[in-house]
């Protein structure tokens, strides 16, 4: 096990001016590929906090992105620019920024599809890739769902309502989530700000869900899963999404031989990366990989 690191917030300027924060958990005797985190579309790199913890001590220097207008990244003055293309020069950014040219990729949600489109676009970037409840075809009603909570709150004075609320709206879809783990959810989703609680990403990010309605039909990205399923892949679905399909998830595994999959109990979209055993599978993936 290598000696571990505190991690260290970087901040560059994309092509358009724009801040963008990411997380580097360094690690400089390493002799493994880096490890990528990409976060789900209100997500940040806090998500990842758990799991890179754990790849930087097995000898892995790990980055964690913050997309524009989420975390510690700008908000853009313009919704528009939130949109995969843009997110995608953001990120190839930040990899010029770190020096990183080839590494394992982990995508929850969002970040999945981002690590489905890379592979395609730049061929020789990706060794390996864990996809965490995100699939080439995404459920329409998993996405209404989405639509009808990002960028939306109640007034909130304190953390502790914050986390009350994620558990009263979330709690059938995850029932194996302790209170501690509310908690640290709750704490990576809101943020205090001049006395009261704020959302940790730009509220106009609700706006790329608006061409999402019960008639629209959903894209797939089978193509761009076939260019990352030449390489070894671990993708968890939790046990209760309406994201990610027990008929997709089976595919899958049939169009791409080195898939693992792993199913984490109680949780659904997305698993939060905060328990023991799906930490546990994870790195039991990445360690088998370089």
């Amino acid at each position: 096990m290598s000696s571990t690191f505190a991690p260290e917030s970087h901040f560059i300027t994309a092509r358009d001016g724009l801040r963008l924060h990411y997380r580097d958990y360094p690690c400089p005797a390493a002799t493994r590929l880096p490890f990528v985190c990409l976060p789900g579309l209100a997500r940040t790199a806090d998500d990842f906090c758990l799991v890179a913890e754990a790849a930087q001590q097995s000898g892995r220097r790990v980055l964690a992105l913050d997309y524009r207008g989420r975390g510690r990244s700008e908000w853009d003055k313009d919704w528009r620019r939130y949109n995969p293309d843009v997110e995608e020069e953001d990120i190839f950014a930040v990899l010029a920024d770190a020096g990183v040219a080839r590494a394992v990729f982990f995508g929850t949600s969002r970040g999945g599809l981002h690590t489905m489109r890379l592979a395609r676009a730049r061929p020789g970037l990706i060794s390996a890739a864990i996809l965490n409840d995100i699939g080439p075809v995404i459920e329409k009603k998993g996405l209404l769902l989405i639509k009808g909570y990002v960028g939306k709150m109640p007034p909130l004075q304190k953390m502790s309502d914050a986390a009350a609320l994620m558990r009263l709206t979330a709690s059938v879809a995850f029932p194996a989530i302790t209170p501690e783990q509310w908690e640290i959810f709750a704490r990576q989703t809101f943020e205090e700000r001049d006395g009261k609680i704020a959302l940790r990403y730009d509220p106009e990010l609700a706006h790329t869900l608006d061409d999402i309605t019960p008639e629209c039909e959903v894209e797939d990205l089978w193509e761009a899963f076939a260019a990352l399923a030449q390489h070894p892949i671990l993708a968890l679905r939790g046990e209760t999404s309406n994201i990610l399909s027990i008929e997709t998830f089976a595919e899958m595994a049939r169009r791409a031989p080195r898939l693992e999959r792993h199913t984490v109990p109680g949780q659904g979209h997305a698993p939060l990366l905060l328990d023991q055993p799906t930490i546990e599978r994870v790195m039991q993936f990445l360690n088998k990989q370089d």
